[in-house]
């Protein structure tokens, strides 16, 4: 029976990878691109775009080789042990602005976004596919997953309520305040990344093949519980994604980019962050609710409806910073159901690694797990990417001054990119959660 020494342990990978690094990247990565860093919304749309066709390469093809990997530390804590520095690092220099015109900074912004993207791939894949050879027991799994999802969202409690503090402490221009929060946090991510390889243990061993085939993958397409699960997780990070690439926008051109509420600084990051919390809360809750619904598959479709429910009722809330509680309100409400089912999501896939090897004689846990990081990173980033394109067709365009390499905005149509952002924030995540619950009615497997 694994210790909560070992859990612990296990939720610090996440809070990591979830918590500190893909939660910047998520909600600050479209903004701090187009009005910070310089670029225009069409670079910062492609740049993720391209990001995600690498990804579609380069996930599989980690989870390949982190089910081959033999070593005296296992087959998935290696990745994790050795990618930490590299992992914080890179991160780090992708967060700072050099002083380059716009040829420059794009060629500089491509190659460390996706430097990112392939050391994410290098430790979030083989961290995912842990919870597939720690323990056999479906309900320890669960718990795991449990911890695993209370380690993201508490990090990303902290380190979203944190942001806005540290920027003033920091001091200097937003982009001086970007660098040295990159060096920050990227330390915090390579210790949490560490940490869990140290701390976790192999118990299992995988079922190997004996050499390697590009059968597994072809396997894949077979299994009809993966390719529900795959496209279901791609809808979770749709659904988080939008929500997350636009706040930003939100604060800065709807609602003022910091309110302050007896002396609670209330901008993009830490309106998000009561969501934050509350997904803490209710994925520390999953197991029980779990439990009480009686089958995966039922709790994952009351989770995402209560996601429908309420973001719905947060497009017909008045675009006004005097209604700010009313909806933060609703951002708890509709992280309730965020939470629930986000634990859930990481149990199936496992649920989902153990029929491919009882159906096919050989383990492909790494392989599956690899599309549950591929979907988070192509659901979150198609969003971001999608946002900038939406913005842009509402009016928002940005760029770099090649004459003094200055970051320029300008808005053509202001009351259409208010309703543009609105919508992303609301319609667009309550259409998603739609399709994921009709996608949960069709996967297979009942436990």
């Amino acid at each position: 029976m694994a210790s909560l020494k070992e859990k612990i342990g296990y939720a610090l990978g996440d809070a990591a990878a979830g918590g500190i690094t893909w939660k910047i990247m998520s909600i600050a990565f479209p903004v701090f691109f187009t009005s910070i860093f310089g670029l225009t919304v069409a670079d910062t749309a492609l740049l993720m775009l391209i990001a995600r066709m690498f990804d579609v390469v380069t996930d599989p093809l980690m989870g390949s080789l982190a089910d081959r990997t033999q070593s005296r530390l296992g087959t998935y804590r290696p990745w994790l042990i050795y990618g930490a520095i590299p992992f914080g690092l890179i991160f780090a220099l992708l967060l700072y602005t050099p002083d380059f015109g716009p040829v420059g900074k794009r060629i500089w912004a491509y190659s460390f976004y996706l430097l990112m993207m392939a050391i994410y791939t290098a430790v979030n894949v083989p961290y995912g596919s842990l919870l597939g050879v720690m323990t056999d027991d479906d309900n320890e799994k669960n718990q795991f997953s449990s911890f695993r999802m209370v380690g993201a969202y508490a990090m990303g409690f902290i380190t979203l309520l944190s942001f806005p503090y540290l920027q003033k402490m920091v001091g200097g221009t937003e982009q001086h305040q970007y660098a040295v929060l990159g060096i920050f946090f990227g330390v915090l991510a390579a210790a949490g990344t560490l940490a869990c390889g140290l701390l976790t243990k192999e118990r299992l061993k995988p079922v190997r093949a004996e050499k390697f085939s590009f059968k597994p993958f072809a396997d894949l397409f077979k299994n009809k519980p993966w390719i529900y699960l795959t496209l279901i997780g791609i809808c979770t990070n749709f659904f988080n994604g939008f929500r997350y690439a636009v706040a930003a926008y939100m604060f800065d051109y709807i609602l003022g980019k910091e309110i302050t509420i007896s002396g609670l600084i209330i901008n993009y990051t830490v309106f998000m962050t009561f969501g934050e919390v509350t997904c803490m809360i209710f994925g520390g809750l999953s197991p029980k609710f779990t439990q009480w619904m009686g089958s995966k598959r039922k709790a994952f479709m009351t989770a995402a409806l209560i996601c429908v429910v309420f973001s719905v009722l947060f497009f017909f809330m008045p675009k006004d910073p005097a209604y700010i509680w009313v909806l933060i309100g609703i951002v708890v409400l509709t992280s309730v159901g965020i939470g629930l089912y986000s634990p859930l999501l990481w149990s199936m896939y496992a649920d989902v690694a153990d029929y491919a090897t009882e159906k096919n004689g050989t383990s492909s846990t790494g392989l599956i797990f690899s599309s549950g990081t591929m979907a988070q990173k192509f659901g979150t980033a198609i969003s971001g990417s999608l946002v900038a394109l939406l913005l842009g067709a509402a009016g928002f365009i940005s760029g770099t001054n090649p004459e003094t390499g200055e970051t320029v905005v300008t808005i053509t149509n202001p009351e259409a990119v208010k309703n543009m952002v609105w919508a992303i924030f609301s319609i667009f995540p309550a259409i998603i959660a739609i399709i994921m619950i009709l996608l949960t009615m069709k996967y297979p497997i009942k436990k």
